[in-house]
């Protein structure tokens, strides 16, 4: 079975590996030169990066710096944080959420809102997903 592909966002596609209630394991591409995410926090879930190649721009809690190929970040639930490509590279993560709770279901939508696609209720989107997903600040 082919992996399924999720385009979250311009120039970052993800790759879902794997899925079960324990974890979520993708793997991210992010072209070369983006921008930083809104900054935001999972109330009930960790998140494991690791970068396997280009590197990655991160801030977590306040704090910013980069991440280099085979660095590991570990961001514990709540932390307000933001993760970017904004080098000149390709750059290709190592991404796992502990639990998995319904990550999947919002980076689906997340994907269809890129595509243009139709949602039932885009108002709600960030209240339906509070559980995995809020803006920080």
């Amino acid at each position: 079975m082919p992996e399924e592909q999720l385009r979250i966002a311009a120039g970052t596609v993800l790759s879902v590996l794997s899925q079960t209630k324990q974890q979520l394991e993708l793997s991210a591409s992010y072209e070369a030169g983006g921008t930083a995410p809104p900054a935001h926090l999972h109330p009930v879930q960790d998140e494991r990066f690791e970068v396997l190649a280009g590197a990655m721009r991160v801030r977590v809690a306040g704090q910013e710096r980069e991440l280099a190929a085979g660095e590991v970040l570990e961001i514990p639930r709540g932390t307000a944080h933001q993760m970017w490509n904004g080098s000149e590279e390709p750059g290709r993560m190592s991404w796992v959420t502990s639990p998995a709770g319904r990550t999947l279901e919002w980076l689906r939508e997340l994907a269809a809102l890129q595509a243009g696609e139709p949602l039932s209720d885009p108002e709600t989107l960030l209240a339906r997903y509070e559980d995995v997903f809020r803006l920080a600040g």
